[in-house]
């Protein structure tokens, strides 16, 4: 195996332990919330003036697709929708309460995680996280240019 096929591996071994052991915890605190609809009330949280084309662009999704989870997270009393008096046209969404409250849990709980493993992440120097943070920014980005170019193909 190579060693850039063993840092993949590795990669996705650590994954699937942190979704193993952070799972359970998650999904009883944020019950009736999958994943991804949770990770939409993050982005819409911390994103200023997200719309469906903000929202699709982030999570690789189709417009249509990202319209009905809006709808989906409307009924459930998350995220309301809003006009601004600049632009009458474009619809944008914010957090309600209920929104907030999972938003505050998740936040809470990955703040438990990391405390949790602070003594792994403690034992690295500024130097290596560095290094790790940079290949995962360009390995990040080298995706993201696929990702675009096969999303060109579709249209």
């Amino acid at each position: 195996m190579s060693e850039m096929d063993q840092l993949l591996d590795d990669l996705r071994v650590v994954y699937e332990k942190m979704s193993w052991l952070n799972g359970d915890k998650m999904k009883q605190a944020l019950k009736g919330y999958s994943a991804s609809e949770v990770h939409w009330l993050e982005f819409i949280e911390n994103t200023p003036d997200v719309n469906v084309t903000k929202l699709s662009e982030h999570f690789f999704m189709t417009r249509g697709a990202m319209s009905k989870a809006t709808k989906k997270l409307i009924a459930k009393g998350a995220i309301y929708s809003v006009k601004k008096e600049s632009n009458k046209k474009e619809i944008y969404f914010e957090l309600t309460e209920e929104g907030k409250r999972i938003y505050n849990l998740h936040e809470k709980l990955h703040q438990e995680f990391k405390e949790r493993d602070k003594d792994i992440y403690e034992m690295l120097s500024p130097e290596i996280l560095k290094e790790v943070s940079d290949f995962l920014q360009m390995y990040d980005e080298h995706l993201s240019q696929l990702i675009e170019k096969e999303q060109l193909k579709l249209q």
